[in-house]
């Protein structure tokens, strides 16, 4: 898939969720779904992208980033059939493991090109 169509899709979704679930509080009935949309974009978004030069920390990194958007769509299906705090377990869960792999991505990928640059 296109690199911009993903990024679009990503910050769309994420958009989504943030409004779903800043919302919540409203008690709007429609917030939910708002926020499965941005969930299930998110999550496509992140899931998609193949990459074949990966090391396995990279691998583990990019599972645990799948493993994220999961836990936001369990946190939407919360939202709708429990009416409880209960999803906001999930999406603290899905918000730790993207902060984390946000930050270890990049650095993994920085110093898997400083290898294959070293002669």
């Amino acid at each position: 898939m296109n690199k911009t169509l993903l990024n679009a899709l990503f910050t769309v979704g994420a958009v989504m969720v943030l409004v779903g679930a800043a919302a919540y509080i409203t008690r709007w009935p429609l917030t939910p779904y708002i926020y499965m949309v941005g969930a299930v974009m998110l999550t496509i978004a992140q899931a998609l992208p193949t990459y074949d030069d990966d090391t396995a920390t990279l691998r583990r990194l990019r599972r645990q980033q799948r493993m994220s958007g999961l836990f936001l769509i369990i946190s939407a299906l919360c939202m709708l059939f429990t009416h409880g705090g209960e999803w906001i377990v999930a999406l603290s869960i899905a918000a730790v493991l993207q902060l984390y792999t946000a930050i270890r991505i990049p650095q993994e990928e920085a110093k898997d090109k400083k290898q294959k640059n070293q002669p």
